[in-house]
């Protein structure tokens, strides 16, 4: 069994074409089982903004109040996932959506909660409910909202909660689309990198802002089965030899 992670970054949600759903089509049709983690940038700030909460930004991650994290929840569970879980279904495919709280889908503990608040990094996925779930030929859409061992809940990077969710299913691949191409450098896409390469293009600001955490949670996500990470343009027509983009090696 083949087993594929597919991340959504929330800046690609709204704008979702048929191609996208499409090629979650051929990748079942190719024997391969899709899991979908999102995230929900654009719309979590919206929503900030509304309810007039403040937050911020620090080394590309979204610091969370309990405020926050009422929205932040609200936003990820309520909306996007069920809107993304319909389209999916929409399109013949049958979905079904969960909170990373659901099932204790996801734990976490806190990064550093003095500095970031209810941001989480994964301690543990329920591989056995996702592999149940794909043993059912439902394609798993889940938002990344954690529970911590105090019953606390977590705002987890939606790149870090697919890399990890990646290695504990012992996924073949893992892919986060994007709405750019992959890594650029002087507006040309890198095909190939490495994580020594990564460090020193982080160091140097080739990769900055959002992306930092999107390559993180790539490279942290190699290992003995998953041995390249791709970042990827949602929008492409997938190929008999995949998706194109920026893979990612160790």
């Amino acid at each position: 069994m083949s087993i594929a992670v597919i991340k959504c970054g929330g800046s690609i949600l709204d704008n979702l074409t048929d191609q996208f759903f499409g090629n979650i089509a051929k990748m079942q049709e190719k024997g391969i089982r899709p899991i979908v983690v999102h995230g929900g940038g654009s719309a979590i700030q919206d929503m900030l903004d509304k309810l007039n909460v403040t937050c911020s930004f620090v080394d590309g991650l979204r610091t969370t109040s309990a405020d926050a994290m009422n929205v932040v929840e609200m936003v990820l569970s309520g909306y996007v996932n069920n809107a993304l879980t319909r389209q999916i279904n929409d399109n013949n495919i049958q979905a079904a959506g969960f909170s990373g709280s659901d099932a204790q889908l996801i734990q976490a503990e806190p990064i550093n909660f003095e500095r970031y608040g209810y941001v989480g990094d994964v301690t543990a996925v329920n591989t056995l409910f996702l592999q149940r779930m794909l043993d059912s030929g439902v394609v798993p859409v889940i938002a990344p909202i954690a529970t911590g061992g105090d019953g606390s809940r977590y705002n987890v990077n939606a790149d870090t909660a697919a890399g990890a969710i990646a290695r504990d299913m012992n996924a073949d691949r893992l892919i986060f689309m994007t709405d750019v191409p992959g890594i650029m450098q002087e507006e040309e896409v890198i095909s190939n990198v490495s994580q020594t390469e990564i460090d020193h293009m982080i160091a140097d600001g080739v990769i900055f802002g959002g992306m930092i955490p999107k390559v993180k949670a790539a490279a942290g996500s190699l290992g003995e089965g998953l041995s390249n990470v791709m970042i990827a343009d949602a929008h492409q027509r997938i190929s008999m030899s995949g998706f194109t983009g920026t893979i990612i090696t160790k």
